[in-house]
C-alpha cells in the first residue's frame, strides 16, 4: 500500500467520520447553543475539503495509485452515508432521500467493480452529472448538520432544497451509468 499526502487525507476523511457520528452521542449538556451541530458541519467541511484536495495533490504531484483510486470513493461514500444516517437520525432528512442516495452509492459501486473485473470500466468512468451530485451532496449536508441560519441565510432550507437536488441527480446519474454499462451487462449475463 503506497502511503503518500494524497492517501494520507483520503484516510484522514475517514478517521473523520466517527468524529462526526460521535459528536451526536454527546450529552446534551455539553453541547448547547448548536455547538454540536456548528462542530460537525465544520468537520464534513474539512472532510469534504479532503476530498477534493487529495485528487488535485495526486494529479499534480503525479502520485496517483490504483489504491488511492480504489480508497478515495470509498471515503466519500462512508463519509456521506454516515452524515445521511445521522441526518435521518436527527429527521433532518427523508428517509426516501437517504434510501435514494445511499442505494446508488451501493449499486454503482457494485457496478463499477464487476465493470473493472470484465475490464470494460471506461463505460462507466466519472461523468459530470456525478460530479454534480457529489457537489450538490457536500453542500447540502452541512447546512442540514448545521441547521441554524447563518448571517440570515436559512441553512435548513438551502440544505434540504440542495439534498433534493442532489437525490434527483443521483437517480438521473445512476440511470446514466447503468445504461452506459448495459451492453456489457446484457452481453455477460
Amino acid at each position: 500500500m503506497p502511503l503518500n499526502i494524497p492517501i494520507a487525507l483520503t484516510w484522514l476523511r475517514i478517521a473523520m467520520i466517527p468524529l462526526i457520528v460521535g459528536l451526536y452521542y454527546l450529552p446534551d449538556a455539553w453541547t448547547g447553543s448548536g455547538w454540536r451541530d456548528t462542530a460537525a458541519a465544520l468537520a464534513f467541511i474539512v472532510a469534504a475539503v479532503t476530498d477534493w484536495l487529495d485528487g488535485w495533490l495526486a494529479r499534480r504531484w503525479n502520485q496517483t495509485s490504483a489504491f488511492g483510486a480504489f480508497l478515495d470513493p470509498v471515503a466519500d461514500k462512508l463519509m456521506v452515508c454516515a452524515a445521511l444516517l445521522i441526518l435521518l437520525n436527527l429527521d433532518r432528512v427523508d428517509s426516501l432521500i437517504a434510501l435514494v442516495i445511499i442505494g446508488r452509492e451501493i449499486t454503482i459501486s457494485a457496478l463499477r467493480e464487476w465493470m473493472a473485473k470484465i475490464g470494460a470500466s471506461s463505460s462507466v468512468a466519472v461523468h459530470w452529472l456525478g460530479k454534480f451530485k457529489t457537489a450538490a451532496q457536500m453542500v447540502a449536508i452541512p447546512c442540514l448538520l448545521y441547521w441554524q441560519p447563518l448571517e440570515g441565510v436559512p441553512t435548513h432550507i438551502v440544505g434540504e432544497v440542495l439534498i433534493v437536488i442532489a437525490a434527483i441527480l443521483t437517480v438521473w446519474s445512476m440511470c446514466y451509468y447503468l445504461k452506459k454499462a448495459w451492453p456489457e451487462i446484457r452481453d455477460r449475463s
